[in-house]
């Protein structure tokens, strides 16, 4: 394992192992409404804190990108975390969250890891040598045909200025999928696209640390990540298709006639 990568999955697991002793303490958590329908707990902040101080115990003189404390340092290494993807299924008791940590290098990803402490699940990859599940090398789904794909996918919730598009996508992918899913962890989501468990994935309005690990685990294991247009700008405007090839190219041919002028730029 690489070094730097070695030193996420550290950090993810320690993160991992806070937020699990605190899923039987809920009801006891202080929790605060960043926006609508968009909540942050302590929790979210102390894994935060552990996974920051993880890193930068090794790596002192690199950056961080980090949903809940913002960015720090001035680096060409650049690590972006999300310490509970999955906040809200946390707090209701749905067990369908996950820690993710990425690296990028000179504006290239090039470590990441996805854990779901529920599950034990430790997803990580290296550019340019595999994406894992476990130890166990992993590969997008061989499925060929859309008609045949399962889908994930996650509905808007704070940003509602794309919805009209969302919907038109969504109610067509319905019909042209043998069926979309929404478990609300874009990490994970991600994570079982490059696993074969989804054929696909898209979204609008994500963060770049709820998808950048997603991304490089994807490609890693064979898949395509891209904007919702088929480009490569998806980090920055947060709207992502992803899958197997053959199933990406698919969905980009049912989601593009749907994009207004903002999600096409």
């Amino acid at each position: 394992m690489h070094p730097m990568l070695n030193i996420a999955v550290k950090a993810a697991r320690r993160a991992g192992n806070l937020i699990h002793r605190a899923a039987d303490k809920i009801d006891h958590l202080t929790v605060t409404k960043k926006s609508h329908s968009d909540y942050v707990s302590e929790v979210d902040r102390a894994a935060e804190q552990t996974i920051i101080e993880t890193l930068l115990e090794a790596y002192p003189g690199h950056a961080i990108l980090a949903e809940e404390s913002g960015t720090q340092g001035d680096s060409e290494f650049v690590w972006i975390i999300d310490p509970l993807d999955g906040t809200t299924n946390f707090l209701h008791g749905v067990q369908q969250y996950a820690v993710s940590i990425a690296l990028m290098h000179h504006g290239v990803l090039t470590q990441a890891v996805i854990y779901d402490p529920t599950k034990n699940d430790l997803f990580t990859a290296t550019r340019g040598r595999g994406a894992f599940l476990n130890d166990r090398r992993i590969r997008v789904s061989k499925r060929v045909q859309l008609a045949d794909a399962l889908v994930g996918t996650g509905f808007p919730y704070t940003n509602f200025d794309h919805e009209e598009a969302y919907f038109g996508i969504f109610r067509e992918l319905m019909h042209k999928t043998s069926g979309l899913r929404r478990p609300g962890a874009a990490s994970l989501d991600l994570a079982w696209t490059a696993a074969g468990r989804f054929d696909g994935f898209f979204e609008t309005g994500l963060k770049p640390w709820d998808i950048a690990a997603g991304c490089l685990l994807i490609t890693e294991a064979g898949g395509m990540v891209s904007d919702l247009a088929g480009s490569d700008n998806f980090l920055k405007s947060g709207h992502i298709c992803a899958g197997s090839p053959l199933i990406h190219e698919q969905m980009l041919k049912v989601i593009q006639p749907h994009l207004s002028d903002a999600l096409k730029a």
